[in-house]
């Protein structure tokens, strides 16, 4: 079954498959089916077409899918372009909402790689150049 553009799955209940739609969570689908007044314990493939064209009626008055990605991606590209703190985290690639980052935010940052052997001869050549050029000086 397709609703807004989505393959929702048949064998889930309804309030679940609903929150496979991008924009649509567990208390938005919830919402949807009392003003739609469907059972939210009901499985997608024992719903009816005109129990579908209700939940697609009131899916209508949300901003979903595309538009909303959009709308996001507007919002943020802003951000950016006026200069705002949260515009340069977003472009840094680390978390904008006032999380720690000398410990945790591993899912932003990436993983982290030990420095090994190599990297310290390398590093220890740059850092003994740079004693005998500031002795120099």
């Amino acid at each position: 079954m397709r609703i807004a553009g989505v393959n929702i799955p048949d064998d889930k209940r309804i309030d679940i498959a609903l929150s496979y739609i991008y924009g649509i969570g567990r208390n938005n689908a919830v919402d949807v089916l009392a003003k739609a007044n469907i059972d939210a314990a009901k499985r997608t493939k024992t719903l009816t077409e005109e129990e579908v064209k209700r939940i697609t009626g009131e899916l209508a008055k949300h901003k979903l899918e595309g538009d909303l990605r959009t709308d996001i991606a507007t919002n943020i590209r802003r951000l950016k372009e006026t200069g705002a703190y949260r515009g340069i985290r977003h472009s840094r690639g680390l978390p904008v909402r006032g999380q720690r980052t000398r410990s945790n935010a591993r899912t932003k940052r990436g993983k982290r790689v030990t420095i090994g052997a190599i990297k310290k001869e390398i590093m220890a050549k740059t850092d003994s150049a740079q004693r005998t050029k500031a002795a120099g000086k």
